[in-house]
Parts: C-alpha cells; structure tokens; sequence
C-alpha cells in the first residue's frame, strides 16, 4: 500500500495552475451598431490593491473613469486592443470579439502564465487559459479589464459623435436605441455602422 505521503505527491502534481501571474481579459462592444469591440487585458499587483473593482456595467460612468486611471497607474501591465468594423463585417461579432482577446493578451508588456476570460468562449492563444461565465463579477482581473474595456470604447464613441453628431454616439455608445435607429433612418449608415447588423442592414436596403 502506497504511503500516505507519496499519495499526497502525487496528488499535488495533478493540480494544473502554476504559480505566476495571471491575466484578466473582458471586453467591450460586442451588441453596438457601430463601432469596433474593444478588449483588455490587465494583470493587477497584489502590492497596489484597488478597491471598488466590479462589472463595468454595474459603476457609474464617474466611478468608471476614476478606476480607469488607477488601473492604468497601479496595475504591473495592461493592454488595450481592437477589431474593427471591417473586421466585424467580414468574420462576425464572435469571431472579431476573439480576435480582439487575442491582441489584448498578445500586448501585454508580461507575459501571463494563466489568461482568464470573461464568458463562455476562448480565444486561440498559446497559454493556458479558461472561460469564467460572470468572471466580470467574481474576478478582480476581469473586472479591471471589463472597466479599461468599457472606458475605451466609451470614450471613442464621445470622439466619433464630434464627427457625427447626427446620431448621438454619445448618448446611445452605438446601440440601437430608438433614437439611434431613427436617426439610421434619417441620414443612412456612416463609416463606422456595422453593415453585417441587421437593423443596419435593413436601412441600407
């Protein structure tokens, strides 16, 4: 019979993760009309711990933009990336969301020894990953990464309504809000409409 310490080697070696650091990714964009999804990629200090980190989607714009900066300053490397319209056109809003992860991780300044990702769905990357349905909200990484996400495109959205303010990026960030789609309507698609969308699509019929 096997002695109990040999058995407790043995399972230790069956535990996949390895000590190092680990990567929050989220992303940012994927149900707009308009515009590219965004992705991040952060890997916080244990050493700077940032309260408040939470979904995105559950802060403030204030609250959002406050972390913004201190992630950015405090976190030991992050990345931001992108897929554009065309690119969402030309694969589709899952495979360009993907394709977003896949660069955000790619730019990290360190490399992670563990990725782990908003959602259901993995990105090809060549280090070990795993999915986190809700990891937005129960991972202070993701979280930080849906925030820089969230921040980046909101505030590409701002810049693109001082080109087009006839459709209120602004105000609706691209999604198909009444307003938005009225204004579809009205003036037709600009450069940045997703034209794969189908309400975008039906405007331009």
């Amino acid at each position: 019979m096997r002695s109990s310490k040999f058995l407790k080697a043995e399972q230790a070696a069956l535990v996949w993760d390895t000590p190092g650091l680990i990567a929050g990714v989220d992303e940012a964009g994927r149900g707009p009309l308009a515009g590219p999804v965004v992705a991040a990629a952060v890997i916080l200090d244990d050493l700077k711990p940032i309260k408040g980190l939470a979904d995105s989607k559950v802060l403030t714009a204030l609250r959002r933009e406050k972390l913004y900066d201190e992630i950015r300053a405090k976190a030991l490397c992050f990345s931001i990336a992108q897929a554009s319209v065309a690119e969402i056109d030309s694969v589709n809003i899952l495979q360009a969301t993907l394709l977003a992860m896949k660069r955000a991780v790619e730019g990290l300044r360190l490399k992670p020894v563990k990725v782990m990702i908003d959602g259901n769905r993995l990105p090809n990357l060549t280090i070990m990953a795993e999915a986190v349905v809700g990891g937005d909200a129960l991972i202070p990484a993701i979280s930080a990464a849906s925030i820089l996400a969230k921040v980046w495109r909101d505030r590409w959205c701002q810049d693109y309504h001082l080109q087009y303010p006839q459709y209120g990026f602004a105000a609706h960030k691209g999604y198909g809000t009444a307003e938005h789609l009225a204004a579809l309507r009205l003036h037709g698609a600009c450069p940045e409409h997703r034209r794969s969308f189908s309400p975008v699509a039906q405007v331009l019929k």
